[in-house]
């Protein structure tokens, strides 16, 4: 797909004013707003607005953490980046973490204050069917990825210390546990997010409350952890302060990583190397008042952060041979922005 024949488009959740923003990313890296779309839903908003988008790119789900508790599902006009009510379908529980796995069939999702993960069917239309399966897991289930083959699930407990390794039946979309079930990091480091790499050899995670980020070969035949080749740090130098780290995303080339931490307000770059995954600082850039979420363009060209406390988004560009951020420009959201889903559209 060449850059000029696609158009990218930016959708941001916004969680006290319960809607999403929808903005266009240009090739340059401006940014121009489409639209402001409203998710139905209770009148009070839920901490945070959780968004996925399906694989084919046609449908963005976003998850409401009040009850009744539900996702929405909006298709996607191709052309104009603009979003279109379809319904919303019943959710298990509060979900901070909602995935679509890579037939589009099932929705998955973590909750922090239900101690769960569960597995959702997606109708033909899109909507959210009841939950058919939901799975108790050690505290405050924060994070629920899908490995690239389809065939494995990694979700991560806070409140556990463990990322919890499971297999995925794709036909009846159910959760069964993997062998060993769970890989321990170090107490009281809170596992959140992560990611796989893009070579599928390595998975990077993100612990919120020391903000460790560890690096863990995977095993794509038994769908498992290996044992972590390194932890660094997404903390800034001379951190003092309690940790807080959020967010974390590589560039489609997996050559960069970047983290988000709330205390300083930063995000911390590193290099990756190629053939052991090694990560290597770059540095630690200002953004945006309390980053919970970011995302970088399909192009790996732009990474974008909003700021839970200052209702906005930064552009940064991403320089291709030393991973380095430039700030382009800032943009105003919604209240409490907290979740950024980037899609590139032929």
């Amino acid at each position: 797909m060449s850059s000029a024949s696609a158009a990218t488009f930016v959708y941001v959740g916004n969680a006290d004013s319960q809607d999403i923003s929808v903005l266009e990313l240009k090739p340059n890296g401006d940014l121009s707003a489409v639209e402001t779309v409203k998710v139905p839903g209770p009148t009070k908003p839920g901490g945070s607005l959780p968004l996925a988008i399906s694989p084919e790119k046609h449908r963005l789900y976003a998850g409401l953490r009040n009850e009744p508790y539900t996702a929405v599902t909006f298709d996607i006009d191709a052309k104009t980046g603009k979003l279109k009510l379809v319904g919303p379908g019943p959710l298990a529980d509060s979900m901070a973490y909602i995935a679509v796995d890579r037939t589009g069939r099932f929705l998955l999702s973590a909750s922090y204050g239900g101690n769960k993960v569960s597995v959702n069917a997606i109708g033909p239309n899109g909507v959210i069917a009841a939950p058919q399966q939901t799975v108790d897991t050690q505290p405050n289930a924060h994070a629920i990825i899908v490995d690239p083959t389809n065939r494995y699930v990694l979700h991560t407990s806070l409140g556990g210390d463990v990322v919890y390794q499971q297999k995925f039946d794709t036909k009846a979309g159910k959760l069964t546990p993997n062998e060993p079930p769970t890989v321990s990091v170090k107490a009281k480091g809170g596992p959140r997010h992560l990611v796989f790499s893009p070579d599928k050899k390595f998975v990077y995670l993100l612990n919120e409350l020391d903000a460790a980020i560890y690096v863990f070969p995977w095993d794509a035949t038994t769908g498992t952890l290996k044992k972590e080749t390194q932890v660094a740090s997404a903390l800034p130098k001379d951190f003092t302060g309690k940790p807080w780290a959020a967010d974390i995303h590589l560039t489609p080339d997996g050559k960069f990583l970047y983290a988000s931490e709330r205390t300083t307000s930063t995000l911390a770059a590193f290099r990756v190397d190629a053939k052991t995954g090694a990560l290597t600082s770059i540095g630690s850039y200002a953004t945006e008042k309390q980053p919970r979420g970011f995302a970088i363009d399909p192009s790996g060209r732009y990474l974008l952060a909003v700021g839970q406390l200052s209702n906005s988004m930064t552009s940064y560009a991403i320089d291709k041979k030393t991973g380095a951020l430039t700030k382009l420009q800032d943009m105003p959201m919604g209240k409490n922005p907290n979740w950024v889903e980037i899609v590139a559209l032929p």
